[in-house]
């Protein structure tokens, strides 16, 4: 399960800079960005201390048309400064309150610089913790979630099984593994580096599936891609009533968006608003979506 963290943990050994402990002063419309990449390194550069823009303004109150806040989980190796870039901003300039947390550092240090370590049952209680603590300042019953990668598979796991299913209205999760992978697979790599948890015959994935991943009450929206380069993108989807499933290629043949650019990806970012509201559903529109990381398919024209 390849997440940005561990790109970026290649590209920047060494060049981490001290960060402030100070989130950045909520301000709308915030500059929302496209490049995922680019704009996770210049993230991470900031550390992990910071906070995305338009996160983590604990004085926001929902209003009327955005009743429940959205919280933001990052994916392996990652943090909630550099996986969630695009997503901070587009959340608060459409008037949502949004927060985004790191868990699972070395530490359990909140401000760390790399998240998603270790096992996700422990990732689980420290997002329950946060979610306690967003509704507590928001004054909300239930949270959204949107999650990416590991951040799109421990959350089921927490609503299922760890305390979560009364606080969350909403599950949303991008290029996640909630079926499992294959041990002998391509993707068995990543199933070993999670400590064996995302692998289809483990523990974590029996319990998550027994009896079914989708809990009642809570409306769940799948998205993938089929040029993800870490998994199998099926190993995303979710075959159960009630469940929503988008393959970002069969609305846009021409979006290229990869396990990392998918966070940044004009369709992904449409279907997570509609999901988010679907009483007023917007048209997806389609353009070009180059990878993060990688080529264009054979055949593509780029």
């Amino acid at each position: 399960m390849l997440a940005v963290g561990a790109v970026l943990a290649v590209a920047l050994q060494g060049g981490v800079v001290a960060a402030t402990h100070a989130d950045p002063p909520p301000a709308t419309p915030y500059p929302v960005p496209n490049q995922f990449l680019l704009d996770a390194i210049r993230a991470a550069l900031q550390g992990g201390a910071v906070s995305p823009p338009g996160t983590n303004n604990w004085a926001c109150r929902p209003t009327a048309q955005h009743p429940e806040p959205v919280v933001l989980v990052h994916g392996f190796l990652a943090n909630r400064n550099n996986n969630w870039q695009t997503y901070g901003p587009l959340l608060a300039n459409e008037g949502y309150c949004v927060f985004a947390l790191t868990y699972n550092s070395p530490g359990g240090d909140p401000d760390g610089f790399i998240g998603g370590l270790g096992s996700m049952r422990d990732g689980a209680p420290t997002l329950d913790t946060f979610v306690d603590r967003v509704r507590q300042a928001t004054g909300a019953g239930k949270v959204a979630i949107v999650g990416h990668s590991m951040g799109a598979t421990m959350p089921y796991w927490y609503i299922k099984a760890g305390g979560g299913a009364g606080k969350v209205s909403k599950m949303i999760g991008l290029a996640g593994v909630v079926q499992g992978v294959d041990s002998t697979g391509p993707s068995s790599a990543f199933g070993e580096a999670l400590g064996g948890e995302v692998l289809s015959t483990s523990t974590f994935m029996r319990e998550l599936h027994d009896g079914g991943i989708a809990v009642p009450g809570v409306a769940y929206t799948q998205i993938v891609t089929k040029y993800d380069e870490g998994l199998t993108y099926t190993a995303g989807l979710i075959h159960e009533p009630g469940v929503a499933n988008y393959i970002v290629q069969d609305l846009c043949p021409q979006d290229y968006a990869d396990h990392l650019s998918i966070n940044s990806d004009p369709v992904t970012a449409r279907l997570v608003l509609n999901a988010l509201d679907p009483e007023h559903p917007q048209p997806v529109e389609c353009s070009l979506v180059l990878p993060a990381i990688g080529v264009l398919p054979t055949g593509s024209g780029g």
